[in-house]
This record gives structure tokens, sequence and C-alpha cells, in this order.
């Protein structure tokens, strides 16, 4: 009899079936595998990344006129075991043409640390939000809604005074702002964990002033280019947000998995450029991608993991969910969580925060 075997705990089955405990963590390495794409190498790095990988039992695919010369660069596929993949990367720390940098990217692969989803419960305090607008304008039924969403378990607060949804028109600063204030007032007598849902420059200074630690920026820094600077200057973290377009359109992906990836690849490194050390990065679902998008995302989320920094993900009664009412929206986006969750996604974006804490202390 034989089964296949899926398990992230492989030292739990190497133990059932009695192998030596003294070498159970080494010999561990040898049943646990990774694919790596690798991009832009020279044609001297491919070479020896795929010479280098043969020798420990491994391979690399590289474009197939690496060999000739004929071209400059080539992206390239390394695939193995954690155990090959140490070796390869042993013997890369010893090899010219920055090779020993990217030694050390393929050991940062390897160790990445477990992650623990948390919540981050929305407060739309807008007249036309997709899901809820309207319902929490008033400052008080929006003071009233924060205070729930921590009882019913949120780790941090979003706060929008601006909705994004299709077709909406931008909301001036000054009446961001103005919808902002009587709420930031009001909750910087706890100690809560909040970001502020903006574009602005402007709004993320209001806000940061009022004692907010994060923006989060659905156009990835891209609607108003000094919101990098101002968040510098405080010294507050950001979320950055892919968005290609308008969120009503629908653009064309070469690869969208890859695309979104290399994008936020610039994101960040501009992001670190300007001093900014707290970053959550965001694929952007529903902004400027199709149902099918959405769902490859979703489906490779764990790729946008390589870059070692949080990342939160909102699909909360999205239109990717179909036309239903939200009480069913927040069931389909509770099914979608779940696998989500078992991939470490760092924070799940949710309207319906205690149907999400229970699904979170089931599986815990």
């Amino acid at each position: 009899m034989i089964k296949q075997l899926v398990t992230k705990d492989i030292e739990k089955e190497l133990a059932k079936i009695g192998f030596d405990s003294a070498y159970r963590y080494k010999a561990s390495d040898k049943y646990k595998y990774k694919l790596l794409k690798l991009f832009d190498l020279s044609v001297a790095q491919a070479n020896i990344i795929k010479q280098t990988a043969l020798a420990c039992g491994s391979d690399c695919a590289v474009h197939r006129e690496v060999i000739t010369g004929k071209i400059e660069q080539s992206n390239a596929i390394l695939g193995g075991s954690f155990s090959e993949l140490k070796k390869i990367a042993e013997k890369l720390k010893h090899q010219p043409f920055s090779l020993s940098n990217l030694a050390d990217e393929i050991f940062e692969q390897l160790l990445m640390p477990k992650r623990v989803t948390k919540l981050a419960g929305i407060l739309n305090i807008t007249p036309n939000s997709f899901s809820d607008g309207g319902k929490y304008f008033n400052p008080k039924q929006a003071c009233e809604h924060f205070y729930q969403l921590i009882e019913d378990g949120a780790d941090i607060i979003d706060i929008g005074a601006e909705s994004t949804k299709p077709f909406a028109e931008p909301v001036p600063d000054e009446i961001q702002i103005e919808r902002l204030k009587p709420v930031l007032e009001e909750i910087k007598k706890g100690d809560f964990s909040v970001s502020i849902d903006t574009r602005s420059s402007k709004v993320a200074r209001f806000a940061l002033e009022h004692g907010v630690k994060f923006i989060n920026d659905v156009s990835g820094m891209e609607f108003d280019p000094l919101i990098a600077d101002v968040v510098s200057e405080y010294g507050a973290g950001i979320i950055i947000q892919h968005s290609k377009g308008k969120t009503e359109d629908k653009p064309v992906y070469n690869d969208v998995v890859e695309d979104v990836y290399l994008s936020l690849a610039n994101k960040l490194e501009y992001a670190k450029s300007k001093g900014i050390e707290n970053i959550i990065l965001d694929v952007g679902i529903g902004f400027g991608k199709k149902k099918e998008d959405n769902f490859e995302l979703l489906n490779r989320i764990e790729e946008f993991q390589s870059f070692n920094v949080p990342l939160m993900l909102g699909i909360s009664r999205k239109s990717l969910l179909g036309e239903c009412d939200n009480e069913l929206k927040d069931v389909l986006t509770l099914a979608l969580s779940y696998p989500l969750i078992q991939k470490g996604v760092d924070y799940l974006r949710v309207h319906n925060v205690k149907l999400h804490r229970q699904l979170l202390n089931l599986v815990g």
C-alpha cells in the first residue's frame, strides 16, 4: 500500500516511522522542497548557478541561449530540496559576479518565519462605500463601531474617509480630514492600532499628527508622490497596495502574478529608499483585476512571501464573490479566508471581524 504525503511537519512524520531522533531535524531538509525564480542573471551567473545546482544533485533551468552566449541576461528557475538548496548557496558564497549576495537571498528564502494571521477591521466613514456606505458616516456611530470591532477581535482598525469603489469620485483632502477629525479625537484616548486608508499626503500628515502609526495607500504611492516622504518624516509604517488603472478598469497582464510581484518589488525598494522600515504589501484584489486575475493571485499568494515582509489581503464583500447580500458575502469571504490563513497571510482586512476571529480561534 502507498499514499501521497502532504504535510508541513515532516519531522513529525519521520518520528512516527521511528527515524533516528538525533538526525531528524537535519534529515527533514531532504524532504522539503522549494522552487525559486531568479531574475536578470548575467550569462556568467546563470552558467555558474546551473553547474553548481547539477553538482549538488539539483538543477536550474535557464534560457536555451545561455550556453551559446547569444543573450546578455536570463531568468532562471532553481529547484530542489532545502538540503540541496543550502549546499548550492554555500558554494555560491565563494563564487564571483556578486553570487555571494544571491546566496544570502537563497538562505533567506529557506528561513521564512512562521506567520500568524491578524485581523484588520474595516471602518468606512463615508456615505458611499460599496458595502456599508453611510452606515457609520455619523461620528458617534463610527466610534461605536470602532469599539465594537476591537471587542470582536480586530488587531488593527483601518479607517477610510474616501470610497475607492468603481466609479467613485475623489474626495477632497479637506472633507476627508473633516470626517476623520472627530473619530481620531475620540479613539486617541486609548491605545489602539489604527491605519488610515488614504491616497493623500495631506490627509496622511493629519492622521499621523493625531497618533496614527500606519497609512494604507491603495494607489501604491502613485496618486500622491509626496505620501512616502510624509510617512518617512513621521517614522510611520505604510501599507502599499498594487493597483493598475482605475478600480473599474480591467487591464491586461502578461502574467498577473509576476506583473504584480515586480511592481510591488519596485514599490518596496522605493519605500525603503525613503527610509520607511515598517512596510506591509497588498496585491490589491479587485483593483484593476479581472475575476480570474484575482483568483490566480489568491491561489499563488505564497509567492509574495518571498519579499519577507508582512502581507495584507482584502477580499471582504468584494465583487469577485458575486451578487449577493452582505450576510452571504461574509460567509463566502470566510471560505476564501481559510486557505489564506493556512498559507500564513499576515493580515486579513475584513468587515465581519467577529466571524473571522471565531475561525482563527477554531483553526489556531
